[in-house]
């Protein structure tokens, strides 16, 4: 408990860290570029950013709950077939979200013409943070996997020698019990075997769970933020309800994960309260910086440029490797059509739904 309580403050101190780091863009570049904003209107988008605040919160809030309510509703349970087709929706839906709507933006922040030549148009920054941050990724994930699997097998360790030191006294002092004390002795050593397949697995989409909310959180932080920064209420009234599906189609993969980890209510509740509020958030911060704030600022081009890309790689590894790759290879859907055929179907549903927003947003 006292590590899932940690991991959620470390999501706390990052969500701060990214607000602290796009804090200094709060001042104005000395960059000729203009902003794309020519019709400002601060007291319409003012209507609109509000709104946008209640409805991105209520969507995400919605998402990030309807595979956590497995417990109530058996078909969302992750032992049921269907459980499988929805985890890849929101698998197609955060693979999406990393190609067709954080990767162009980034490439397109740090390509831009306010910032100087060299280095930034001489070298592919956005590709490079991509691909050293999916490299991060996969380290973080194998080394908390790592850690988690051997914490667990020194606890499961203790269990077993205790267990040992019992069945040993009670053959000494009942010699004639020996075939039935062997007997209970090989089913202890079998539960524990499953028991600590169960525990690898339930560590696994711990960390799998951590990982993806902290990428989706950088990312939610920067869309909101920019929503925010915005004074053209043309811009802001698509953004709202693209968001809103965004939001909601993310979260329902992000509550898969969760659900399948089985953390404690607490917990729960804390990993989906930090999904829920971080985009509404960034949103409040960027309203509160929008007369200020200098969207062709040279630090805040690199900034988010930078935490765009970064979030990119993050979401694709976990898209790809431990979303997609571990269940469509896993023996249950090997060994099923029907879901498998259901799978591609949703996961392609994912990704058409997701690029089709970016239209909008």
């Amino acid at each position: 408990m006292l590590i899932i309580q940690a991991s959620s403050l470390n999501m706390l101190k990052v969500v701060a860290s990214v607000l602290i780091l796009l804090f200094p863009t709060v001042v104005f570049g000395e960059c000729t570029c203009e902003s794309e904003d020519a019709h400002d209107n601060n007291n319409e988008a003012l209507k609109y950013k509000l709104g946008s605040i209640a409805s991105i919160l209520v969507a995400g809030a919605l998402g990030v709950s309807l595979p956590l309510l497995g417990k109530k509703i058996p078909a969302l349970r992750p032992e049921n077939d269907i459980f499988f087709i929805v985890k890849a929706f929101a698998a197609g839906v955060i693979l999406a979200t990393s190609f067709i709507h954080i990767l162009p933006d980034a490439f397109e922040t740090l390509t831009s013409p306010c910032l100087k030549e060299n280095p930034w148009g001489k070298f592919p920054f956005t590709g490079f943070v991509c691909m050293m941050s999916a490299i991060g990724t996969l380290m973080v994930d194998a080394m908390a996997t790592g850690y988690y699997k051997s914490a667990s097998l020194k606890t499961t360790q203790v269990t077993d020698d205790d267990e040992e030191s019992r069945v040993g006294h009670d053959h000494g002092h009942a010699g004639h019990a020996h075939g039935h004390t062997h007997g209970a002795t090989q089913q202890a050593s079998n539960a524990h075997g499953s028991e600590e397949l169960k525990s690898s697995e339930l560590i696994r989409h711990r960390v799998i769970s951590q990982v993806l909310e902290l990428g989706i959180l950088v990312h939610s932080v920067i869309i909101g933020i920019t929503l925010g920064v915005s004074q053209n209420p043309n811009t802001i009234k698509p953004l709202l309800v693209a968001l809103s599906f965004h939001q909601f189609f993310e979260g329902i993969g992000l509550g898969g994960c969760i659900s399948q980890a089985q953390f404690k209510s607490r917990s729960v509740a804390i990993m989906a309260a930090f999904f829920s509020l971080t985009t509404p958030i960034g949103i409040a911060v960027g309203t509160a910086i929008s007369r200020v704030y200098s969207e062709t600022s040279p630090t805040a081009l690199i900034v988010q440029g930078t935490l765009e890309s970064a979030a990119a790689g993050i979401l694709i590894y976990m898209a790809l490797v431990d979303l997609l790759a571990a269940d469509f290879m896993c023996p249950r859907m090997q060994g099923n059509r029907r879901i498998q055929l259901g799978s591609y179907i949703s996961l392609l549903l994912g990704t058409g739904c997701m690029s089709f927003l970016a239209k909008w947003a």
